[in-house]
């Protein structure tokens, strides 16, 4: 009973696909022209609206983020290019410091700087009569040491001093200089003077740093 109702089915189908042919057949050229361009029409408002305008917005918000990311990638690029100058110019600076510091003696090894401006001056032969530091003067991130010096010697050997000191690998400044020709010993100078040097002032983050860094290894010790 199916198959002869399936095939009643395609049989009044296909009675109409004729009749529609059949009545399409008797319309005139310009009414079956008009029907052509309306199903047309039809077809192509439908794939624009359902299919096209869909599918555009789609790229149109595809196309608006790559633009903001092609603008954010040229962006990212150009501050990785200033990084990089920065990058070269703090190790310049840093360079610059290290040397600085060098100059610059910590506590610790400030007698030894000391030792070394009054060996200078016994290795040209000079006798001190006066080397004092005085009174440090507090800086920003050093201090300041003024040492009085009284020496006497001859005018060549106070060249040779000034020579030695100004070879030293620490900065020592030389100021507030006299010269007196001794009255009672032919030749020899008497000359007073302030050298100025300078030692390094850790700060106390730097202090703290250090400290915690030696109990860590007496810990591990």
């Amino acid at each position: 009973m199916a198959p002869e109702i399936e095939k009643s089915k395609k049989d009044e189908i296909k009675e109409k696909i004729d009749f529609l042919f059949a009545k399409i057949g008797g319309l005139s050229k310009v009414q079956r022209l008009l029907i052509c361009v309306l199903t047309i029409a039809v077809l192509g408002g439908s794939y624009y609206y359902f299919i096209f305008v869909p599918k555009n917005d789609i790229l149109s918000a595809l196309t608006t983020q790559h633009e903001r990311q092609v603008a954010k990638l040229a962006s990212f690029k150009q501050k990785a290019k200033k990084l990089k100058k920065f990058e070269i110019k703090m190790a310049m600076v840093q360079e610059e410091f290290d040397i600085a510091m060098k100059a610059l003696p910590e506590k610790k090894s400030l007698p030894s700087l000391l030792r070394g401006v009054s060996k200078a001056g016994s290795d040209a032969g000079l006798v001190f009569q006066l080397f004092q530091p005085a009174s440090v003067v507090d800086k920003e991130f050093y201090k300041e040491i003024p040492l009085s010096m009284n020496v006497e010697g001859r005018y060549h050997q106070i060249a040779d001093f000034f020579f030695q000191v100004a070879g030293l690998n620490r900065i020592v400044n030389i100021k507030d200089m006299s010269m007196t020709a001794n009255k009672n010993k032919s030749g020899l100078i008497q000359m007073r003077c302030n050298a100025l040097t300078y030692m390094f002032e850790a700060s106390k983050e730097e202090n703290t740093n250090q400290g915690n860094t030696k109990n860590k290894r007496k810990k591990r010790g």
